[in-house]
């Protein structure tokens, strides 16, 4: 089932506070990047985030959900409603993201 536009606004409304949100559609689905970092995506309607460390200690009692087939366990964001607590760790997994692969030039 591939993620609706209407979730990814409401998601992206959520996060209103941070600035440099930003995203892009991949297969149905929607890679959330903050301020150019991969951050997590919106998978069958559910904003998962990467499992690094900062995000565990900040969500203890997330639960890890699979946002497809073959792909590695993320964070499963169930208080989306809580613009603090999304804004609070979106920023306290900032710095902890791997900075993205400079493109290579054909």
């Amino acid at each position: 089932m591939a993620s609706s536009k209407e979730y990814l606004e409401f998601i992206l409304g959520q996060l209103s506070e941070l600035e440099e949100i930003t995203y892009r559609a991949m297969m149905g689905e929607f890679i959330i990047y903050y301020r150019g970092k991969i951050v997590g995506g919106i998978y069958d309607d559910r904003l998962l985030l990467k499992p690094v460390k900062s995000a565990i200690s900040y969500m203890p009692t997330a639960t890890y959900e699979v946002p497809y087939e073959g792909a590695k366990e993320m964070l499963l964001v169930d208080e989306f409603d809580n613009k603090e607590l999304l804004a609070g760790l979106f920023n306290a997994v900032y710095e902890e993201l791997p900075t993205p692969k400079p493109k290579r030039k054909k």
